[in-house]
């Protein structure tokens, strides 16, 4: 990948990035895990297995976000944040169907696709990943 299509791939991976941080960011800091956790159980959203729901979404989310920026372990890392994004989409947003505006899944369904597009791709010029699988040829050579 060159040229443009490289610094897209970036911009495309910063933008999700900064998405991800901010709910994990959000579900850490700003409501605090406890809140999280009380929110995921019953009374709240109803996600099964509360706590542990809370957990991973909120350090795949910090975590997630901070590896898409640097494209590292692209695979990996979109594969959990588009498990997370399932997660929301049948736990807390499917019963109000598809628009965003009434809290359906429109929303977590465009980061899955945006993961998808960034994460089983050549993370580009500007991604952790091409440096090592590059460095990683010219040792095997």
């Amino acid at each position: 990948m060159s040229g443009f299509g490289s610094v897209a791939q970036f911009l495309a991976r910063l933008i999700l990035g900064i998405i991800f941080i901010a709910h994990g960011w959000q579900k850490l800091f700003t409501q605090g895990m406890d809140a999280t956790k009380v929110a995921f159980g019953p009374g709240g959203m109803d996600v099964p297995y509360p706590e542990l729901a809370a957990y991973y979404a909120t350090w795949v989310e910090l975590i997630g976000g901070i590896l898409l920026i640097l494209g590292l372990l692209l695979p990996i890392v979109a594969t959990l944040l588009i498990a997370d994004m399932i997660g929301a989409i049948v736990f807390v947003h499917w019963d109000a169907g598809f628009w965003n505006m009434d809290s359906g899944y429109e929303w977590p369904l465009a980061l899955i696709a945006g993961l998808l597009a960034v994460g089983y791709t050549s993370a580009g010029r500007m991604g952790a990943d091409s440096y090592i699988m590059r460095r990683r040829r010219r040792d095997v050579v």
